[in-house]
């Protein structure tokens, strides 16, 4: 009985500078928060090119490395070149952006991302005089890379592509294009 005494006294004893990890492995000061503003150039997928401003803020998501909330907005009205002269498009939605592991020691960082957006678009279809505008819930894939200007300020180029459903022109519309920002970081750092 003694050397089983012994023996538990020695594990406890053993076990006493053993102490749990209480501080965190890495940590992060400020927000998890980036804001961000670009220009859009896109193929509206009916009738030549739209060109408009961009807004987005990304909020990481610290329980899970990488992974991320997005919300955008954009507004699709000018530089048209196409048979609609009043061809307009505007979105705001949001969803998951996953940011990749860095490349090219920390100073360009891929990430994908998908959104439901609210879309709305204003048209002009010959033969059809009460039919201008439209309103659908727009599924959009996107991917592409924030590159680290300094410490908080970032350069990004993304490549949305986006499924319309049914419209009344009789099919899909997949506008799809890309928008080249900058961005501001709250963090110190920049570490999904």
């Amino acid at each position: 009985m003694s050397l089983k005494i012994l023996l538990a006294a020695l594990v406890v004893i053993a076990a006493i500078p053993a102490y749990p990890q209480v501080a965190p492995e890495a940590s992060a000061n400020g927000l998890p928060l980036t804001v961000g503003v670009g220009f859009s150039n896109y193929n509206s997928d009916w009738t030549g090119y739209l060109r408009g401003p961009m807004f987005w803020a990304d909020w990481s998501l610290y329980q899970v490395h990488g992974l991320g909330i997005e919300a955008e907005g954009r507004d699709l009205n000018y530089g048209r070149n196409g048979g609609v002269p009043n061809l307009r498009i505007d979105e705001a939605g949001g969803g998951p952006i996953y940011t990749f592991r860095p490349l090219f020691r920390g100073f360009v960082w891929p990430y994908g991302k998908y959104l439901a957006q609210f879309g709305s678009i204003d048209f002009t279809i010959p033969n059809v005089p009460n039919y201008h505008h439209d309103t659908r819930v727009v599924q959009t894939l996107g991917g592409g890379a924030t590159v680290r200007a300094t410490q908080s300020i970032l350069i990004r180029a993304d490549y949305e592509y986006q499924f319309w459903p049914d419209l009344g022109h009789g099919g899909y519309l997949n506008p799809r294009g890309l928008t080249v920002g900058v961005a501001y970081n709250f963090r110190r750092h920049f570490d999904r």
